[in-house]
């Protein structure tokens, strides 16, 4: 899947750990020029003590116009992945106001925000792809906030694609249940918490890192030319249950 990105130009945020790290390292392989965006200064050099070639920029996307105003110096680009996204797991009752506003700020506004920024800057055939979840459209406990964002994110990513379809730029989102990464494993390795959520996944396990991947390189690709408008389930027959 990701050996046709030979020169192409591929923005990922939320590019300093996790899924956005482990893409940027695989794109980066496959010959893209990935342009990886994070706020962590120290989590942008590892990566890039790890792919020179990698271009690396540092922003708070919750800074609407300093945001903007970097992205505005990028190059024409042939993908963007709107990665970056923060999970504050809490009951309804414990919720702040400042809970409700970063994870809002980084989940949705911020990715409207670097999409729209960037539009002038997609070349015909480009590919936008969000990274969602199945709390879109399954609730879990505890993810009040959280599942209402990635709501707002798949509506975001039918709009978009009914908008800038005639432009020749498709949108899509991949939307895995709990994938593990570290932090992945590390909140999901109670058997007491797991158990529950795995016993309505027929394959009986989480997503990995690379199937995520995989799934965000094919609406990318040249492979997916048809596609758009598509939200990319990745729940191991979770639906189904």
């Amino acid at each position: 899947m990701l050996a046709n990105f030979a020169n192409k130009v591929i923005v990922v945020t939320g590019a300093g750990q996790g899924i956005g790290r482990l893409l940027c390292q695989q794109l980066s392989n496959a010959g893209a020029k990935v342009i990886a965006i994070s706020k962590s200064v120290e989590k942008l050099k590892e990566l890039k003590e790890s792919c020179p070639s990698i271009e690396i920029i540092s922003v708070d996307l919750k800074n609407w116009q300093n945001t903007r105003d970097i992205l505005s110096k990028f190059p024409q680009i042939d993908g963007l992945v709107n990665n970056a996204g923060v999970a504050i797991i809490k009951s309804f009752s414990d919720l702040t106001e400042q809970d409700f506003d970063d994870t809002f700020d980084v989940n949705i506004k911020a990715v409207f925000n670097v999409t729209q920024a960037l539009l002038p800057k997609f070349k015909t055939g480009s590919s936008i792809v969000m990274v969602s979840s199945l709390a879109a459209s399954r609730s879990f406990d505890g993810h009040t906030i959280y599942s209402a964002t990635k709501a707002a994110l798949d509506s975001l990513t039918r709009s978009l694609a009914l908008e800038l379809g005639p432009r020749q730029i498709r949108v899509n989102s991949v939307n895995p249940t709990v994938v593990l990464t570290k932090m992945g494993r590390d909140n999901w390795s109670d058997e007491k918490k797991s158990g529950p959520l795995l016993a309505h996944i027929p394959l009986n396990r989480f997503c990995e890192i690379n199937e995520v991947i995989d799934g965000i390189a094919y609406l990318l690709s040249s492979k997916s030319t048809f596609v758009n408008g598509h939200h990319l389930n990745l729940e191991g027959g979770y639906s189904v249950s």
